[in-house]
């Protein structure tokens, strides 16, 4: 890719970015979903549904979602640059958290939060929970792997440059 100061610096600010998003992720993997997991189901629950609403805020989102913008743009600017250094690496970290982080969260992470939150009898509510846990852990650490393989393809195509 082009050895500009801007081309370096929207390749750098996506490694972070990604690493930022991949140990969030991260924490809920190896911890946070296990606490909720240990209490009472309806507390468990309740306890998400307040996640999933305050993870709502301009710190995580501006993170979340700027790291996919710069995805988009670093991936679409390494297919014009495709002969120069780096380049590959460039687009497969974009694709992989695009794909691996934004989407699978679109797609399968938000739904199951939106069914969780949606449940309004605790009855419902308990027996939905393990199932709920099962699932948003599975899509959580297909995230987590794949914001934090995005982060070293972004590194290792900065270091090709």
């Amino acid at each position: 890719m082009e050895k500009t100061p801007l081309a370096t610096g929207l390749i750098f600010v996506a490694a972070i970015g990604s690493g930022i998003v991949a140990g969030i992720f991260f924490a809920f993997s190896s911890f946070v979903m296990a606490a909720l997991a240990r209490i009472p189901p309806a507390q468990g629950a309740a306890a998400m549904n307040s996640i999933s609403v305050t993870v709502i805020n301009p710190g995580f989102m501006s993170v979340f979602i700027g790291t996919a913008l710069l995805c988009l743009i670093n991936g679409v600017r390494s297919l014009f640059t495709w002969h120069q250094g780096g380049s590959k690496f460039i687009l497969a970290a974009s694709l992989v958290y695009l794909i691996g982080t934004f989407a699978v969260t679109i797609f399968f992470n938000v739904p199951l939060n939106n069914r969780l939150a949606s449940t309004t009898d605790p009855a419902q509510t308990i027996a939905f929970w393990p199932s709920y846990l099962a699932a948003w852990n599975i899509w959580n650490h297909v995230r987590t792997v794949a914001a934090a393989l995005s982060a070293v393809l972004f590194t290792w195509g900065l270091c090709q440059r």
